[in-house]
């Protein structure tokens, strides 16, 4: 099975505000979008997966994103996050109507392929499901098979909020590069032991990490 991944990423200027113990706003939005090219990148070397689509306004982040093989869809609704996944899950599926579709953050800079591979297999005997971050409050990913719906809500608890859709929650071991986004030093930490991806690694070269 061939899935098509959705990847949001707000423009790059106001992206990772929580960082700011750790990096300088000089520097957040290289760290967002190299974030997002190791992300981007370790989708497209999965063999579950048949196309990436990056919902974004950011010129540079586009470009960027699509020199690596990604398809860039505008963000036309302009409604915050969830609103950016629906409008890129309708373009993808009016492109390719019978592939299932996943929404995944775009700040997962640690992300595995095999791993990522491990979730979409699982995801797949379910009409919809889900995967917890680390933190267990919020979600990475999100997938819905071809005759559903993603309807995704995004956002503060929305672990909770995919469960009570009815969605079903992914329980694996051994697929931390899938729950560990990034939003803050302490999660940049996190990542940067499970071994990041090259963009996110010279980016990140020689900040000020919190301690454990």
């Amino acid at each position: 099975m061939q899935w098509t991944l959705v990847i949001p990423l707000k423009p790059l200027s106001r992206a990772k505000s929580r960082l700011s113990d750790t990096a300088a706003d000089g520097l957040r939005p290289g760290l967002a979008l190299a974030f997002a090219q190791d992300t981007v990148a370790a989708a497209l070397a999965c063999p579950a997966v048949g196309d990436v689509a990056v919902v974004t306004d950011d010129a540079l982040a586009g470009r960027e994103l699509a020199a690596l093989g990604a398809r860039i869809v505008p963000d036309e609704p302009r409604g915050g996050l969830n609103a950016a996944l629906a409008h890129g899950a309708a373009a993808v599926r009016a492109a390719r109507p019978a592939s299932p579709v996943a929404a995944l953050n775009a700040d997962l800079p640690a992300l595995r392929p095999a791993e990522l591979s491990r979730v979409l297999d699982a995801a797949a005997e379910f009409p919809r499901a889900f995967l917890a971050d680390a933190a267990e409050i919020g979600t990475t990913l999100l997938a819905a098979t071809p005759v559903q719906e993603l309807r995704p809500s995004f956002g503060p608890d929305s672990r909770a909020r995919h469960r009570a859709s009815g969605a079903v929650e992914l329980t694996l071991d051994a697929v931390d590069s899938v729950r560990q986004d990034v939003d803050t030093g302490e999660d940049l930490r996190a990542a940067l032991a499970l071994g990041v991806g090259p963009y996110t690694a010279a980016v990140s070269a020689g900040l000020l990490l919190p301690g454990p």
